[in-house]
């Protein structure tokens, strides 16, 4: 987007920060996707890994809504490594190696997973507010729904860790 174009569009001074979170995201997404496979092969319970498997499905789909952002921001797909992202899978990683051989592993799981969700939910709530600022309605759709998505994934993993993560 040219300089006089983000000048003239409401709260353009945003832009270059919504392009830097969008990146952002980008990278978190595509390495949670590698993350998720991994939490999937390591949960023990069918439940827990059946909430991994649908986030996976959805998290592949969050990557191309996202790609389909880029492109009604008129930019290529290209994203910048998070760091963040980066942090919660290690400890994640972490999680398993410490808790691989104990009843508390689909539990340890699924609170790695929440962590996840809630960076997540921030950033998407970040991303949809600053395209709706900038009237970028298209974009801050797009952001809203996998907002909403990611919001009911975390309601699933609480649901699974009441249910089969955390026994009595």
């Amino acid at each position: 987007m040219k300089k006089d174009a983000k000048e003239n569009m409401p709260n353009g001074h945003l832009h270059e920060l919504m392009l830097d979170e969008l990146k952002d995201i980008f990278n978190a997404e595509k390495q949670l996707l590698k993350g998720l496979k991994l939490m999937q092969s390591k949960a023990k319970e069918e439940a827990v890994r059946a909430v991994f498997t649908s986030h996976l499905a959805e998290t592949e789909q969050q990557v191309e809504k996202l790609k389909q952002a880029f492109n009604l921001l008129d930019l290529p797909v290209r994203g910048k490594k998070c760091k963040a992202m980066e942090g919660l899978l290690k400890e994640a990683e972490e999680i398993i190696g410490d808790f691989e051989d104990t009843e508390a592993l689909d539990a340890a799981l699924i609170a790695a997973a929440q962590k996840i969700e809630h960076y997540e939910i921030a950033s998407y709530g970040t991303l949809a507010t600053y395209a709706k600022m900038m009237k970028h309605d298209d974009v801050a759709a797009i952001f809203a729904e996998i907002l909403e998505e990611e919001k009911n994934a975390d309601e699933k993993l609480t649901e699974v860790a009441m249910s089969h993560g955390n026994k009595e």
